[in-house]
């Protein structure tokens, strides 16, 4: 029997262009615009079909439907992810590499980058306080990933520090950008992937003694599923993929201190520095302010939903920043407002600022433990370690512009420990 479309199909020969202007807003304009959940466009030369909504992510995370392989630019590739790295992986292999990823990111760990974090921040006060004003962004950005490569055990000199750094951001900061940006990002791509194979390379000739549960150990002689040890490439795009994603935090530090500036009704529950209100905060950033526009995925499989056929091979792209702002699944979703998480329920599919679905065996962040914590001392250390004042400034973010950051970066001044 024939499938009937009922689908809103966007008119026009293509709108990469449309993405360009409108960013994070291409698909939550559209299907605001439609009263839609699915409509039908065309991106860099070929259809598409854009999703919104906990159901419509229930069926994107399911791998009988949906693959990875084939669904990302090579632009991205080149820039973010690595090419063939674990973002474009599916099913057994996918799954064997997630677990391994994993194995890096327990609990324990967690807690030991946190702590590494937390003391390299109280060791940058006494440098803060001598400094007319600091850009928050900028010296988180460097903490951090001075703080990733000695928790991964990656050496890395005090010198080098910055100029890594913004390596690892350049390439975060690529996926959205043409020209000057794009090759930017690629070339920070290809100084880290030919720094971190040496040093890789190193570890494998025994010419740098690592501790035997680095993450950098780990990874120099991890094996597949086949018992191969993988290749020199692949084994630093996918350490890249561990070091990154933490570098990547600099930017919800910077939205967490705008929200704790521009949200005052939330200092009081603040300052009594408890733990769940804390992470109830930390997820409304997450919420709230920008990160991933949206993901893709390639049909796996004919089949049908909501009365359209999805064909094998077709372009899906779920809207991550429209269903954070989704009327059906937030009450008042422009309003910042942490105590909407006081409730405990499953947001497994309705809640993906880094993806959705399983992490262990889905393509939902690894390190997603990691931001949470990490964002949590960034929060306890603005509130209750120093102090500081916020000058005038530019604190507005573009949503046109993907990835975005307040345009001042947040600046700070006179700033002090706390007594």
């Amino acid at each position: 029997m024939e499938v009937k479309e009922r689908i809103v199909q966007e008119k026009g020969l293509d709108h990469t262009l449309n993405i360009l202007e409108e960013g994070y807003l291409f698909i939550k304009n559209r299907m605001d615009r439609y009263q839609c959940d699915m409509f039908e466009t065309h991106i860099m030369g070929e259809k598409a079909i854009c999703l919104s909504g906990e159901e419509a992510c229930k069926i994107f995370y399911n791998e009988e439907l949906f693959q990875r392989k084939g669904a990302m630019p090579m632009r991205v590739q080149k820039t973010l992810f690595g090419v063939n790295a674990i973002q474009g992986m599916d099913k057994k292999p996918h799954t064997e590499r997630k677990l391994f990823f994993m194995s890096l990111m327990t609990e324990e760990r967690q807690n030991e980058l946190t702590q590494l974090f937390e003391k390299e921040l109280e060791a940058s006060v006494a440098k803060w306080m001598e400094k007319k004003e600091i850009v928050l962004f900028h010296e988180v950005k460097n903490i951090i990933c001075k703080v990733a490569c000695k928790w991964t055990g990656v050496p890395v000199k005090e010198n080098e520090i910055e100029d890594r750094a913004d390596d690892f951001c350049s390439m975060i900061d690529g996926i959205g950008g043409v020209g000057p940006r794009y090759w930017k990002g690629k070339s920070g791509r290809n100084k880290t992937e030919e720094w971190i194979q040496g040093i890789i390379e190193d570890v494998r000739q025994g010419k740098l003694k690592m501790e035997e549960d680095s993450p950098l150990k780990s990874m120099a002689f991890h094996r597949d599923l086949d018992g191969n040890q993988m290749d020199l490439p692949m084994a630093a795009k996918e350490l890249i993929n561990v070091i990154r994603p933490i570098v990547a935090i600099s930017t919800y530090i910077t939205f967490t201190a705008l929200a704790v500036y521009e949200h005052p009704h939330c200092q009081d529950e603040l300052l009594c520095n408890e733990d769940k209100y804390y992470e109830m905060f930390v997820q409304e950033v997450r919420r709230f302010y920008p990160f991933t526009p949206f993901l893709g995925a390639r049909v796996h499989r004919d089949f049908e939903w909501n009365g359209y056929g999805f064909k094998k091979g077709v372009l899906v792209l779920l809207d991550v920043y429209g269903m954070d702002h989704d009327p059906h699944i937030w009450k008042n979703p422009e309003q910042f407002e942490p105590n909407r998480f006081l409730e405990e329920k499953d947001r497994t599919y309705s809640f993906i600022p880094q993806g959705g679905g399983d992490p262990a065996k889905g393509h939902r962040c690894p390190g997603e433990g990691i931001t949470i914590e990490i964002m949590k001392a960034s929060l306890n250390f603005l509130v209750n370690k120093i102090e500081f004042k916020v000058p005038e400034q530019d604190l507005s973010f573009r949503l046109s512009r993907i990835p975005t950051l307040p345009e001042s970066g947040f600046v700070m001044t006179n700033i002090k420990r706390k007594a």
